[in-house]
């Protein structure tokens, strides 16, 4: 029986292992969906800013004209954003110098400012500059704004994209150098760098604004997703529960064989073991006769034998011995014991009526419950095997009690126990010990416990089951204890 037991823990659920299987997909599956849509997302927003800066970058380098090294830029560009100042689109034009030339430079350029008005800018414009950067312009948005860090300046003919910190604030800047000098002045031209600035926050909107849509309807699609799992659950395990609910009808007795239209892979079980189930019914129904066949040939001769005048005594008391051993020898035969898993027996039943009649044949005895049975109070056996075990232990106690008898029924975790107490003289230690020693006879005990104790330790063995005895604590008198596993029939 310790064999058909059932692990305990939630996880040996199937229902519980698919739930969490379908909980732990969903939770890493969507997540990583969003983190990956977002950043793609992010990836794709700043590849769009950087292709804006890059035409803001072409239509500022469209209109402007180097002459003899000097840079001419118009009053007002066609981006209107240039234009405003602090727009937070900004335009800026330096170029690398010499460290010797560095003075001369800027003579040159403060002279040529006077001619280009407010389209080009100081040394002061642009301070915190380095001492080999020469500003050339910056865009009238620029106006009242000063760099904290170095402008990048990438090779001729490339462009480099990233992140600058100005006014205390991240904005993105792109920037690019170009050579205007012809190819036979090139080598003493130095380049210039155009930059175009602009500010993080529409980009920070816009991508708020998409983090907070992706995640609600990633939330939303993930509640979904589980009402559809646990739907789909529901569907798919809706046969076992059904095959389990048909098994414990079986074991309870309540019917005979698995009636339910399963799906293919249980079809194939729930036919297997109706099979079985029948196989062994009709197995321990021939059985059974041919005991009882048996047990009519062998009384028979015994009792021609009885009845014979010129018997001794003692052979008429060997007679009756044999008589009384092939009783007992029949009904551990007839036992269904481990096979009798599908023989779900109410104990009340059982229990009942054994009370109604030992009252009769026992008047002078009070017998009650101490804890009556429950409705779901089950034995998982043969009926015969029950009544035979009850009513061994309650006769044995009415004839051994002095006025009262008790009987419990207690089923918990999985352990139904059976208890009968008597408030009579009690069994010594020594006689309790001997009693359950395999092998060991009954019919020489105390008052009160004869050979049908030999049939109850037997029959609990055959159950797989535990009999102790002990001193009664409410009735003072001897206690039996019948106590079964039962939790493999859940």
């Amino acid at each position: 029986m310790s064999s058909l037991r059932a692990p305990q823990g939630k996880l040996n659920s199937l229902r519980v292992r698919l739930i969490l299987s379908a909980l732990l997909l969903i939770l890493l599956l969507l997540p990583t969906i969003g983190f990956a849509l977002n950043n793609a997302f992010k990836q794709q927003v700043m590849t769009n800013v950087r292709e804006q800066l890059s035409a803001y970058l072409y239509s500022v380098l469209a209109v402007a004209e180097m002459e003899e090294g000097k840079l001419y830029m118009p009053e007002a560009l066609l981006e209107n954003q240039f234009n405003v100042i602090g727009s937070g689109l900004y335009a800026i034009i330096d170029r690398q110098v010499n460290n010797q030339n560095n003075s001369d430079r800027q003579v040159n350029n403060q002279t040529d400012s006077d001619r280009q008005g407010s389209n080009q800018t100081d040394s002061d414009r642009q301070g915190g500059a380095a001492s080999d950067i020469e500003p050339l312009w910056s865009s009238n948005s620029f106006l009242g704004l000063n760099l904290t860090s170095p402008l990048p300046h990438p090779k001729v003919g490339r462009s480099e994209f990233g992140e600058l910190v100005l006014e205390q604030q991240p904005h993105l800047i792109y920037s690019f150098s170009v050579r205007f000098a012809p190819a036979e002045a090139q080598s003493q031209s130095a380049p210039i760098t155009v930059h175009i600035i602009k500010d993080l926050d529409g980009v920070t909107q816009q991508l708020s604004a998409f983090s907070q849509h992706l995640w609600s309807w990633l939330f939303v699609l993930m509640l979904v997703l589980l009402a559809i799992q646990f739907a789909w659950l529901a569907w798919t395990l809706k046969p076992l529960a059904r095959f389990r609910l048909e098994l414990g009808q079986v074991q309870r007795g309540e019917a005979e064989e698995l009636s339910g239209h399963y799906p293919n892979e249980l079809q194939a079980v729930a036919k297997q073991l109706n099979t079985l189930l029948s196989t062994e019914q009709r197995q321990r129904s021939r059985y059974r006769n041919a005991l009882s066949d048996l047990a009519h040939s062998l009384k028979t001769p015994l009792a021609v034998i009885q009845s014979q005048k010129d018997l001794s005594p003692t052979s008429l008391e060997q007679v009756g011995q044999i008589n009384r051993t092939i009783g007992h020898q029949l009904k551990r035969a007839q036992s269904a014991a481990g096979n009798a898993w599908h023989l779900g027996t109410k104990i009340s039943l059982v229990s009942d009526k054994l009370l109604r009649t030992l009252v009769k044949i026992h008047p002078g005895i009070q017998l009650v419950y101490g804890k009556p049975p429950e409705e779901e109070h089950i034995f998982y056996g043969d009926q015969s095997d029950l009544t035979e075990m009850l009513g061994n232990l309650l006769d044995n106690a009415c004839k051994a009690a002095s006025s009262r008898v008790e009987l419990s029924i207690e089923s918990q975790q999985g352990k139904l126990t059976i208890s009968v107490e008597d408030d009579g003289a009690g069994i010594s230690p020594e006689q309790r010990q001997t009693i359950l020693e395999r092998g060991k006879r009954a019919d020489t005990y105390e008052k009160g416990h004869g050979i049908g104790l030999a049939i109850v330790r037997d029959l609990v063995d055959s159950y797989q089951g535990t009999l102790h005895i002990s001193q009664g604590k409410i009735l003072g008198g001897a206690r039996f204890e019948l106590i079964f596993d039962q939790q493999f029939a859940r």
